[in-house]
């Protein structure tokens, strides 16, 4: 091996799944970046999505009355999309808040393409990518999860 070549390590380890304190600077900036887009997608979920469907919004109850589900449904997507978007703010919470915001980003696809001729198909499907990137990167939080639930 010459001196110019570095030996390349078998095992890698995500930016998420390491301490804070030992970060590389590129990784620390891989994980800085995956929490701006958490913040920035908790900010839509609680502010652009939920608010609307919970205060009652023309907009949203008329979305609601097309598709026959009513005024239950809207308030009840409203708060689970709340309980996603502060849950991807909570550490131990953020993988799962993930998974279960891209499930309802499924059944969204599934409405706008049934309900809404696919108007807005594209919007669940693309918020569904940095969705699964953060359940991913945060998957090491599961475990601590389970074991705090089995505490119990």
């Amino acid at each position: 091996m010459s001196k110019t070549t570095a030996p390349v390590s078998s095992t890698t380890t995500t930016p998420a799944a390491v301490p804070a304190g030992v970060l590389t600077g590129r990784a620390r900036g891989v994980r800085g970046a995956l929490r701006v887009v958490q913040v920035l997608l908790a900010l839509f979920y609680g502010i652009a999505s939920a608010l609307p469907k919970l205060i009652a919004h023309p907009t949203a109850v008329e979305s609601f009355d097309r598709i026959g589900w009513g005024s239950a449904a809207m308030y009840t997507i409203g708060a689970l999309e709340l309980a996603g978007a502060i849950a991807l703010l909570v550490p131990v919470l953020q993988s799962v808040a993930a998974i279960a915001l891209s499930a309802l980003m499924v059944g969204a696809f599934t409405v706008q393409v049934t309900a809404f001729d696919g108007q807005n198909a594209a919007t669940p499907l693309i918020l569904i990518a940095p969705l699964a990137l953060i359940a991913w990167t945060r998957r090491a939080h599961n475990g601590e999860l389970l074991r705090m639930l089995g505490r119990r």
